[in-house]
């Protein structure tokens, strides 16, 4: 009869914990990334009563309940944070938590930047990665480190070295006097274009580039840059000529033999405080910057028809320095970071950790899990690669908590509690009423 005291009571032990793992479940109804806990229980060990082996069995009651994680896949939900992710399918981010340097693995996406630049999730655990070298390249063959977010940082600008015009010349045009190679043309070209290069200090100088009608499929051309952006204050001339065949294609010069333009001994520009020139500092240098006359597959970019002179596209590969103005994470896990001037580069790559048996993990609180004695060794990669999920910039995963289930769960555990105690106190009153027989 006493045995009865210690099964309901087990039991009672059970469903109290049970009801515990509902509560927390509930309450984290909104934790991002959350995984709802499911309780196992189990029975204890039986008793056999009577002379042969099973003919009377009683059992000692329930184990305490094993609380087992549940790593189904949450609804993912659009989120304004640009350094918000979500994992769609299995995986985990790898963090550290920097009071003890232990890694930890979440599917908490809400990611922040600490005043260090460092990535981090809400509660202040480091986001593992790459990080992209001086020369752009992220090696993903290296273990794991801090994931830095570039602040404040300023892109240096680029020199010019190459530009292009995609044009047509008009056969048709009227000719113009021979431009001699040395000085400054004087007649109006038939067309001219111009085109704004970048120094070594992102400066920006207009090159002007006009064509004279030489007749017979030939044009002289001329590059000038104004003689205000040198301290000579020489205008810097170069001319050349080009030639079209019969059906307007270029045929000289040859790709091998494309112009360049060279500016030396370019002005800085810089004034004392009296307004006169200031004392001669390094000056600003552009490389010499070649005129693409032909694209990478070796096709002539200029052409002579009878068609109105037109230029239909330009380019030039200079940049002036621009400034950081906001920092994301694309699909995939790249940390892409946009400057002012719209240039976009990567800096980072999240890193993901792929474990076989995730419902083995221990809970350490802050969204986090670590490893246990029973854990697979994770496998830590690059995104949607080796059974790793992917991940989703600009979105968070909800918690995967049914409410529905946890409240069928609390009935059926109340239910269960009741039932239980009912035993207590039947067994409380059968020793009562055994007691009272031998009074």
């Amino acid at each position: 009869m006493f045995t009865s005291f210690n099964t309901a009571l087990s039991a009672l032990n059970a469903d109290t914990t049970a009801i515990d793992v509902v509560g927390n479940n509930l309450a984290n109804l909104n934790t991002t990334g959350y995984k709802a806990s499911t309780v196992s229980f189990s029975d204890l060990v039986t008793e056999s009563l009577g002379a042969g082996l099973g003919e009377t069995q009683v059992g000692f009651g329930v184990a305490p309940p094993a609380t087992l994680a549940n790593f189904s896949q949450g609804a993912i939900q659009t989120s304004t944070g640009p350094l918000d992710v979500a994992i769609q399918g299995d995986g985990f981010l790898v963090v550290q938590d920097p009071s003890t340097n232990d890694t930890l693995y979440t599917r908490g996406g809400n990611l922040i930047a600490n005043k260090q630049g460092q990535l981090t999730t809400v509660a202040g655990d480091l986001v593992q990665g790459w990080n992209a070298t001086a020369n752009g390249t992220i090696d993903k063959t290296q273990p794991p480190t801090d994931v830095m977010v570039p602040l404040g940082t300023l892109i240096p600008p680029t020199p010019t070295a190459n530009m292009s015009l995609t044009m047509n010349l008009d056969s048709s045009a009227a000719l113009n006097t021979v431009i001699l190679p040395t000085t400054p043309a004087t007649a109006a070209p038939s067309f001219s274009r111009t085109m704004q290069v970048y120094d070594s200090l992102g400066g920006t100088h207009q090159v002007t580039i006009g064509f004279w009608n030489q007749g017979g499929g030939n044009w002289s051309y001329q590059m000038s840059v104004p003689g205000s952006d040198f301290t000579s204050g020489n205008a810097e001339v170069q001319t050349g000529t080009l030639t079209f065949d019969a059906e307007g294609n270029l045929t000289s010069p040859a790709a091998t033999a494309e112009p360049t333009l060279t500016l030396t001994g370019l002005a800085d520009g810089a004034a004392d405080m009296t307004g006169t020139a200031a004392a001669a500092g390094p000056p600003p240098t552009v490389p010499a910057i070649t005129w693409n006359l032909y694209n990478s597959s070796g096709v002539s970019q200029l052409t002579q028809f009878a068609q109105t002179s037109t230029v239909s596209a330009n380019s030039q590969d200079g940049l002036a320095s621009s400034q950081l103005t906001q920092v994301g994470i694309s699909d995939g896990g790249s940390v892409v970071a946009t400057f002012s001037d719209g240039q976009q580069l990567t800096v980072g790559q999240l890193a993901m950790a792929a474990i076989v048996n995730p419902d083995s993990l221990v809970s350490a609180g802050n969204n986090n899990y670590q490893l246990s004695s029973a854990s697979s060794l994770p496998a830590i990669g690059v995104p949607n690669t080796g059974g790793r999920g992917q991940i989703l910039g600009g979105s968070i995963e909800a918690s995967n908590v049914d409410i529905a289930t946890e409240f069928t769960n609390l009935i059926v555990y109340q239910r269960a509690y009741e039932a239980n105690s009912k035993v207590v106190t039947t067994t409380d009153q059968l020793s009562q009423d055994t007691i009272a027989l031998i009074r």
